[in-house]
């Protein structure tokens, strides 16, 4: 029986960099992010949608991301009819991910995964972590970052400690051969687990 890993963690902890390390070990990794961009793109399932809710949004025959940014912040009603017609295609996307894949173990990598209630459907959940310190550096070496986008996102997240709090597997990345030390660790464990169950 596969093994539903939910992995996230707050904005510059180490989420992507964790994610694309269990890739790395050969685990296969579901990507919300990368879904969402797939979906916007030209010719992707949600731009047709959209479309037809927000013509504006459409630009070049894609979803453009900063249209729809403009439309939200105008009017706090717009993501909750985006979220209705993007779950669904989202939800598509994942339960196609994990009908082909028949192995021990899978990712699901979703950085708002308690903020969207993903853990009633997983099996456990890993959180990256990392002092607030070097949360804060990581975010603002990164171009065009400023400390107030900093903090609009982190107001959209649920607080590290509430994360940590609710989490099965604790992960610390404060450097890279010690992430994916934990990473081959885990995963080790989690098979070694799948396996008894499929024992028994």
């Amino acid at each position: 029986m596969t093994h539903r890993l939910g992995l996230t963690g707050s904005i510059g902890m180490g989420k992507s960099t964790t994610a694309r390390m269990f890739r790395d070990e050969g685990i296969p990794v579901w990507d919300a992010d990368a879904t969402v961009h797939t979906l916007y793109a030209k010719g992707g399932a949600a731009v047709a949608p959209i479309g037809q809710v927000f013509p504006d949004a459409i630009v070049d025959d894609a979803v453009s991301r900063e249209v729809l940014k403009e439309l939200i912040a105008r009017d706090a009603s717009v993501m909750s009819k985006l979220e209705k017609i993007v779950h669904p295609l989202v939800a598509q996307s994942r339960q196609a991910f994990l009908a082909k894949s028949d192995v021990p173990l899978v990712v699901f990598d979703i950085p708002l995964l308690f903020e969207t209630n993903a853990d009633a459907w997983l099996d456990s959940v890993l959180v990256v972590t990392a002092p607030a310190e070097v949360q804060k550096e990581r975010v603002l070496s990164r171009p065009g970052m400023t400390e107030t986008q900093f903090q609009t996102i982190l107001d959209r997240q649920l607080p590290d400690s509430d994360k940590r709090a609710r989490a099965d597997h604790i992960i610390e990345t404060l450097t890279l051969d010690d992430t994916r030390d934990a990473v081959r660790k885990l995963i080790a464990k989690l098979k070694r687990q799948s396996d008894a169950r499929d024992r028994t």
